[in-house]
């Protein structure tokens, strides 16, 4: 099973559909703040995560990006930041 590591951000003008986006994306997630996080992803997570957030957002006032980092390219961090890792396991609950 490979995973690979996505960025997903969203802005979300309701705060009940958001809190439900947040629900969804922190099931998955393994690093971020507030609207953007690091996820790492199999292919059918990915269609589940895309499946579940078309669910929840209004398409017309609403943005998601799943944006997929190459993992050939040197991750830069800054600040406190923490470079991501692929852990040996994930739980997922």
């Amino acid at each position: 099973m490979i995973r690979h590591l996505f960025l997903v951000c969203y802005d979300i003008s309701c705060a009940k559909r958001r809190r439900r986006a947040l629900r969804l994306v922190k099931g998955n997630a393994v690093g971020g703040q507030k609207s953007v996080y690091e996820c790492w992803l199999t292919h059918g997570e990915l269609q589940q995560a895309i499946s579940g957030l078309s669910g929840i957002i209004n398409k017309i006032e609403d943005r998601v990006l799943l944006l997929r980092l190459d993992p050939r390219c040197t991750v830069w961090t800054l600040g406190a930041a923490v470079a991501p890792q692929d852990g040996e396991f994930f739980y997922q609950g």
